[in-house]
Order: structure tokens, then C-alpha cells, then sequence
């Protein structure tokens, strides 16, 4: 890390791009084969805002990816060793696999204001699946996943 900070370049953007994995453009790839299969299956038909919604709703969720990411980031800086902080930035976002219904009370408020990480893996299909239909809704939850980390 001392060698990134002596270079002329913006250490934030050496730090963020230091390692393109190229193989997880391949894995959205299909990640949006299997949704196109699914929403054909299920018989959905998505309008146009929902494609607009379902898109800033999937940019705010790499937004809030890369924020903690670069958090988790910077407090390896200051640490020795890593390992304990990559191993809790994998089990929060096994955590936003789940449903957002499996939480309740205290727990849902944290992971949807405090850490928003349900948005990056809930809300998107529910504006693509028709499940929320007020655009006010989705405005909301862009600005909270904006804000949030």
C-alpha cells in the first residue's frame, strides 16, 4: 500500500481498480440469460420504466458493493491481517441472498437503512416482477442506497 501512495495516480482509483476480475463479466452475463429465461417463463412483461427503475435500482447496488468494499478496504490499511474483514464482507452479502421477508423488526431496519444491502439484491426484481408499482417508492429507495453507506 506504501508503493500505491508514492505513485502520481489517485489512490482511490489504483485501490479500486487494482484487480479486475474479468471472469464476473462472464457470470452477469448469464446472471441476465437466467432472468430473461425466467421472466419469459413467468410471462412477464416489463415496461419501459420498469427497465429504468430495474437499472438505477441495479446501479445503486453496485454503488453500495463498491462502498463497502472500500471500506472493508481502508480498515485493511490499518490491520495486519485481513482475513476476519473479507470473511464478514462475504457473510453480509450472503446475508442480502435472502428474501428481505425472512427478517423482521430490528434486523430488517438495519440491513435496509443501516447497511442497505437488501437493496442490492431484493428491490430491483420486485420493480422488474411488478411487485412495486409506485415510482415514488423506487425514487425513495435510489436516494436511501445513495445515502446509505
Amino acid at each position: 500500500m506504501d508503493f500505491l501512495l508514492l505513485l502520481p495516480v489517485n489512490t482511490r482509483f489504483l485501490v479500486s481498480l487494482r484487480v479486475v476480475d474479468l471472469g464476473a463479466f462472464i457470470n452477469a452475463l448469464f446472471g441476465l440469460c437466467v432472468m430473461i429465461f425466467a421472466a419469459a417463463r413467468l410471462n412477464l412483461h416489463p415496461t419501459a420504466g420498469q427497465f429504468a427503475g430495474f437499472s438505477a435500482l441495479c446501479l445503486v447496488g453496485v454503488l453500495i458493493h463498491y462502498s463497502l468494499m472500500f471500506i472493508l478496504a481502508t480498515i485493511c490499511f490499518w490491520t495486519v491481517r485481513a482475513q476476519g474483514i473479507v470473511w464478514g464482507y462475504y457473510n453480509l452479502f450472503n446475508i442480502a441472498r435472502m428474501p428481505d421477508e425472512a427478517f423482521k423488526g430490528a434486523f430488517k431496519a438495519v440491513f435496509t437503512f443501516g447497511l442497505p444491502v437488501l437493496l442490492v439484491s431484493n428491490v430491483p426484481v420486485r420493480v422488474l416482477a411488478n411487485k412495486i408499482m409506485d415510482p415514488t417508492i423506487w425514487l425513495s429507495l435510489i436516494g436511501i442506497g445513495l445515502v446509505g453507506p
